[in-house]
């Protein structure tokens, strides 16, 4: 581990402070452009970004969206008591007219089936007509399975024919425009209600685009409020704000060049650069404003670099490696997300020891004169905390781990007991339960039976699409999946033909006997000429491929795996009644699919991220510090806040999902910075003194940097409770809440398990040398080696008194021992002059050997000159020859009140 003063290292900066101007001007050129390519990132929450490109049912749906585009979709419901009074078909009526007008849109509704199969009818307040049209309505299944009918709305749909984000949300605001006179005079309506994906994905990039817009401008001024509380600087303040900047913007940037988007988790990029950028600007001006006093401050500059340059480079290598963890994941918002974080903190190191040490030389950043009273509590509470963690060290560690093990269940709940946390994958979750077009939508998925869509997608042998048998199969297959109470409806191929049987009186169920089929078919051929809507089934260029649309209900199916065996064996049971189905190729596929599989793709996100995470520092620490024990429990603090955060999410009725499942490998990639600075300002004092010393020197150097980098972490995340999506909301707060909780851990729990790894007390604690023993000699008259052997006494007595773990059997075998050592007497001995002797026990007796009942121990009795005598010891006055024949080094006595002078007179000779 590099020290603190490496010479390598105050060297590089040296040479990084002298060109400080050319780095302002690199960094000069570098901003604008990094600006620009920032500002030219889009948004994109469309379901297709989901799932990585490397996925099997990603590359199907691809393919099967080169053949048939999904498209996007929009229902309106035109909400009445009676839908099909004259006047609201009226009403209904002028509405979808006027829509056909807006361009890209194709309304299509009941009514429109209605017109062409009844050329010539008036829907304008004709009853006769309303009459006609609702017995047509209401004779059949189709229009409700369709969601185009219900017992108090019309629906109409509106295919949109757009490309991108940018003319989706024109062509929306074009039918909000259309819909607007009808929205706010509704009569003889109830309501007009809008719903489709197309407005739940503007909504969420409306949102997070206004989430940046608020955090940004809150986070700049908690910065300054900071900076200001903590520096009192203005030149600090700018340096501090001319980094963040240029971090932010180099970040964003670089998402341009490597192809990235914002997406609903992505917008937490710039603020997690912000503040990981922020805390490692505090820790580095912290240290910096400590000045002593006794070098320069230019000299202080560098060696603060140099000594904050490791601790530093760990924690945001640690946390760029763990961000980089989420690679693992196959939900691609998230990979993105990581990947472009990782690199964003990459950028951010380089900016905090080349551009802001340039800046601190140049705009001449103070250090700090005088404390403020905030300050000095701030140290006299961390002052308390060594002592603090001791005494409630036992109540401590053993309520953590209750937590701990309460998160733990949390997360993954009790076999048959507990059910583990739940999931939350379905995009209108994402949306605030109390606005509009959460509420439609809800209500329109009961109305249709589901809402969740998946298509199934049937290639066939050259020209097979159009074949009898296997139209006929795909009307068994089709009419299977509908008995089924979990499916609403399913539109393909023969819905047409189901349409045109029901029109011709024929009933809306085609036949089972294969002769009827081959004129179907040619009646299908037909068809396809002349609707275009029905060639989104058929692919008429081969004819070798058709799709089948199935509307479900998405909660009944919890996997993936589910979903496609129901489709599958229901596949299986139509090939056995229609054989022509075996030689077709069936493949579950679509957006619907895409988003399905995020539900299990979000635990093993969560697991193997944070693993990797947790690997990724464990290691940094076995790099940076050679400590096992810093190794292990430095990682404590963390786990802690992240395993009560499950608990807390548990309670609450928070629930995993795209955005929440970050918080562990956010609170752990964040907040190590925290133990890393701890420890390796503790391994820096620990060599050569005890627990309470290095813990002292580690939270007065890194204590105050902690708390507040905390609160910049805390404040940061914070500022995301005032978006307008669930998800972030949460994110925010729990994220917040778990940097609090792993600074608490950092001053409370992690100090009470050093005390308890290394086994000792505070030094307040610890005894003194033995009363009554003067290991004081006149230096002049020691030879060497009767000074080591006088140093070696005087080590073993502190080891005895020092190490009182080793219990009090082995205290006083270590008493007895420095007896003999330092005094020559035996037990039993008794002194030449008569006035004590050492007794069996090793104990120092008083007077004659008849006078045994004036006791006192001869180690570990402190008696002070101003309390009486001290308990007597003396060397005899023949002392113990040396092993080479020599006299002994004598060892004279004092005690009593002329202690002081008597051994003040010794040491003079």
């Amino acid at each position: 581990m590099d020290r603190p003063e490496s010479p390598r290292l105050q060297s590089i900066f040296r040479v990084i402070v002298a060109g400080r101007w050319w780095l302002v001007g690199v960094y000069a050129l570098l901003f604008p452009l990094a600006i620009g390519l920032a500002l030219r990132v889009e948004s994109d929450n469309s379901i297709a970004r989901l799932v990585v490109e490397s996925d099997p049912d990603y590359r199907d749906t691809a393919a099967f969206q080169a053949l048939f585009p999904e498209g996007e979709h929009v229902v309106l419901l035109a909400e009445a008591p009676d839908p099909f009074a004259p006047e609201t078909l009226a009403k209904v009526a002028e509405l979808e007219s006027r829509l056909a007008r807006v361009r890209r849109v194709e309304p299509f509704s009941a009514l429109t089936i209605y017109r062409r199969t009844h050329p010539g009818a008036v829907l304008s307040g004709s009853a006769a007509t309303a009459a006609d049209l609702r017995r047509f309505v209401t004779g059949t299944e189709l229009f409700r399975r369709q969601g185009l009918a219900g017992p108090d709305f019309l629906g109409i749909t509106l295919a949109l024919n757009v490309d991108g984000a940018a003319e989706r949300d024109e062509t929306l605001a074009a039918i909000d425009r259309v819909v607007a006179p009808f929205a706010a005079a509704p009569a003889p309506l109830v309501a007009i209600r809008k719903v489709g994906g197309p407005y739940v994905d503007a909504y969420l990039e409306a949102e997070t685009a206004s989430a940046s817009l608020k955090y940004f401008p809150l986070f700049g001024l908690f910065v300054i409020a900071i900076n200001l509380t903590l520096y009192r600087s203005a030149r600090t303040l700018a340096a501090f704000l001319i980094t963040l900047a240029v971090s932010v913007a180099l970040t964003v940037g670089f998402g341009k060049v490597a192809g990235f988007a914002f997406t609903i988790v992505s917008s937490l990029v710039p603020l997690t650069i912000l503040v990981t950028c922020t805390a490692a600007l505090v820790y580095i001006q912290s240290r910096f404003a400590e000045h002593p006093g006794d070098t320069s401050v230019d000299e202080h500059q560098i060696f603060t670099l140099a000594n904050k340059f490791l601790a530093t480079t760990a924690s945001i290598v640690a946390a760029a490696i763990g961000f980089a963890a989420l690679a693992v994941s196959r939900i691609r918002p998230i990979r993105d997300m990581g990947l472009w974080t990782a690199s964003g903190l990459l950028l951010t190191w380089v900016v905090v020891f080349t551009l802001f040490p340039a800046l601190q030389r140049i705009l001449r950043t103070p250090v700090l004169r005088r404390r403020t009273a905030a300050g000095r509590t701030v140290l006299r509470l961390i002052d308390l905390l060594p002592g603090f963690s001791y005494r409630w060290r036992w109540v401590i560690l053993p309520l953590s781990f209750v937590l701990m093990a309460g998160g733990v269940l949390a997360l993954t709940g009790v076999p048959g007991r507990i059910a583990p946390m739940s999931l939350e994958t379905d995009a209108l979750d994402y949306i605030d339960r109390d606005l509009p077009i959460y509420r439609d939508t809800r209500r329109f998925e009961s109305a249709l039976g589901g809402l969740s869509v998946v298509q199934v997608w049937i290639t066939t042998p050259a020209g097979g699409a159009l074949d009898p048998e296997l139209l006929r199969g795909l009307e068994r297959f089709a009419r299977l999946l509908e008995e089924d109470g979990r499916v609403g409806s399913v539109v393909g191929p023969t819905t047409m033909l189901r349409f045109v049987s029901y029109v011709g009186g024929q009933g809306d169920r085609l036949p089972d006997d294969p002769v009827a089929w081959p004129a179907l078919a040619a009646q299908l051929d037909q068809m396809l000429l002349q609707e275009k809507a029905l060639r989104g089934f058929v692919d008429v260029g081969s004819l070798a491929d058709a799709r089948l649309t199935v509307i479900y209900r998405g909660k009944e199916f919890d996997r993936v795996e589910a979903l496609k065996a129901f489709i599958r064996g229901t596949w299986e049971r139509a090939a056995a009644d229609v054989p022509a189905l075996a030689a077709a190729r069936m493949r579950v596929v679509g957006q619907g699919l895409l988003q399905m599989k995020i539900a299990q793709y979000l635990v093993p996100t969560l697991t193997e991220s944070f693993a990797l995470t947790a690997v990724v520092i464990f290691v940094a620490f076995l790099v940076v510090f050679r400590s096992p024990a810093a190794r292990l429990m430095a990682i404590i603090p963390s786990l802690f806040a992240i395993l009560v955060m499950f608990l807390f999410m548990r309670l609450t009725g928070i629930p995993l999902n795209v955005a929440t499942i970050l918080i562990a490998s956010t609170v752990l990639g964040a907040s190590e910075n925290d133990q890393i600075h701890f420890f390796y300002h503790f391994q820096e004092r620990r060599n050569g003194a005890t627990t309470e010393q290095a813990l002292r020197h580690a939270l007065l150097i890194a204590g105050r940097a902690i708390l507040f980098a905390t609160l910049i972490n805390a404040g940061g995340f914070l500022a995301l409770a005032l978006s307008g999506l669930p998800p972030m909301r949460q994110f925010g707060i729990i994220s917040a809440s778990a940097f609090v909780l792993s600074m608490l851990a950092s001053f409370t729990a992690l100090p009470a398990a050093l005390w308890v790894f290394f086994r000792e007390s505070p030094d307040a604690t610890k005894p003194g040398p033995p009363a009554g023993i003067d290991v004081r000699v006149p230096v002049a008259q020691v030879p060497l080696r009767g000074l080591t052997l006088c140093v070696r006494g005087v080590a073993l007595l502190v080891r005895a008194r020092g190490r009182r773990r080793h219990g009090a059997a082995d205290d006083e075998v270590r008493q007895r021992r420095l007896i003999r050592a330092v005094n020559g007497l035996k037990p039993g001995e008794q002194r030449p002059d008569g006035r004590g002797y050492c007794s069996d026990d090793g104990s120092c007796k008083k007077g004659p050997r008849d006078m045994s009942h004036q006791t006192a121990s001869c180690v570990g009795r402190s008696v002070t000159p101003d309390t009486g005598p001290k308990p007597l010891r003396a060397a005899p006055a023949t002392p113990p020859a040396r092993r080479d024949g020599t006299p002994g080094l004598p060892i004279r006595p004092y005690s009593g009140r002329a202690g002081g002078a008597a051994g003040s007179a010794f040491m003079r000779g």
